[in-house]
């Protein structure tokens, strides 16, 4: 018999607004609260507000903590500016992604990660073994925080009429401590949604006057509380990977596309260098396959695993589609052959329960807003 999801601390708050809730990662969390394409477009527009307390906090901290990071991760952690964060991946020793992650700085010998909740604990077991004759305390404080966010352009304004922290100073990937409708929380400028917006953490208890008194300060801005659904979207329109679909454990960084976040420079060895040392090498010369965007010239809406084909030849697979509500028409991620792999390549279709619809091939990200 399987355990029960997980509750947030805002679990009443999602039932009294009537939201359709669904199991992820362990969690019962709200899917969607009305229209997906209305809190989707709420997001592009003005401002929607987002439960994330299922992800995964872990706090290093001690003299050794930056030292143990750049040994368990692919990022140069050390170099990190406290008050910043910065987005990179744990991999195993063959180079694959275990997950990715953002890390924040909170004090020079202080640092949160965040996981995703699928892999929160294999990512806390990890970290605590890599940590291991390093001068740090790894904790588990998954149970410490509340996420929420705010998300899209009338989020600044709406955050402002609660805080006095300096929002306008604060930069993309960074957080500070700051006081948020009386409520004490770490305000940080990431998102998943291409848009400009902030997450915050905060104490469980807090979570629920946090939630009203955005709700209440956003009312006249067209805040719009959003469920995980429309997150889907929204990162998928703005080129952002998922874990499980467009990252595992089969793929390194490199096969990814992001192989920036590998930095061979830092001091010391580190958990994959080797192997990913080898990928990166392979990918200078070409990579087998690519990801990249799919637009539909029909209707019919791709998922995960449907065969890209040109012909009668399979040259890839879909790992994440879905109707587009900004683009008006379906979109898709791909890993693709490289040979097909070039923007505007003519001939490329997806395998749709047997019928082989024509799509076109574009950059990543479909959409990217104006700043």
């Amino acid at each position: 018999m399987s355990p029960s999801p997980r509750r947030t601390a805002l679990d009443a708050v999602h039932r009294a607004l009537g939201a359709t809730m669904t199991d992820f990662a362990g969690w019962d969390m709200p899917l969607r609260y009305g229209s997906e394409r209305d809190e989707h477009n709420a997001v592009r527009t003005t401002a929607g507000l987002f439960d994330l307390s299922h992800m995964g906090e872990i706090t290093l901290t001690g003299p050794g903590a930056a030292a143990a990071l750049d040994y368990a991760l692919v990022g140069n952690i050390g170099a990190l500016a406290v008050g910043r964060a910065r987005y990179t991946m744990i991999c195993r020793e063959d180079g694959g992604i275990l997950d990715d992650l953002i890390v924040y700085r909170l004090g020079d010998t202080h640092f949160m990660v965040v996981a995703n909740a699928s892999n929160a604990q294999v990512v806390l077991d990890e970290l605590t073994a890599r940590a291991e004759g390093f001068d740090t305390a790894v904790r588990d404080d998954r149970e410490a925080y509340a996420l929420l966010a705010v998300q899209g352009p009338n989020s600044p304004a709406i955050l402002a009429s609660l805080t006095d922290a300096d929002l306008d100073g604060l930069k993309y990937y960074a957080g500070l401590p700051g006081t948020v409708a009386g409520v004490e929380a770490l305000i940080a400028r990431t998102g998943y949604t291409g848009e400009d917006g902030f997450e915050l953490f905060v104490a469980p208890a807090d979570a629920e006057a946090l939630w009203q008194a955005l709700t209440e300060a956003g009312r006249d801005a067209g805040l719009t509380p959003c469920g995980l659904s429309c997150r889907d979207t929204l990162r998928l329109e703005a080129g952002m990977p998922l874990y499980g679909n467009e990252l595992s454990t089969a793929l390194t960084p490199y096969d990814a596309g992001l192989g920036r976040v590998v930095k061979f420079e830092k001091e010391g060895d580190f958990v994959g260098r080797m192997a990913l040392a080898t990928a990166a090498e392979l990918a200078a010369v070409k990579a087998p396959r690519k990801l990249v965007g799919l637009i539909a010239k029909g209707r019919r809406v791709p998922r995960a695993g449907y065969p890209v084909v040109a012909g009668d030849a399979v040259v890839g697979e879909v790992t994440s589609g879905a109707p587009s509500p900004t683009l008006g028409q379906p979109i898709a991620m791909a890993y693709v052959d490289s040979a097909y792999a070039e923007a505007g390549t003519e001939g490329v279709g997806v395998d749709i329960r047997g019928n082989h619809e024509p799509y076109e091939v574009v950059a990543l990200p479909f959409y990217k807003r104006r700043k």
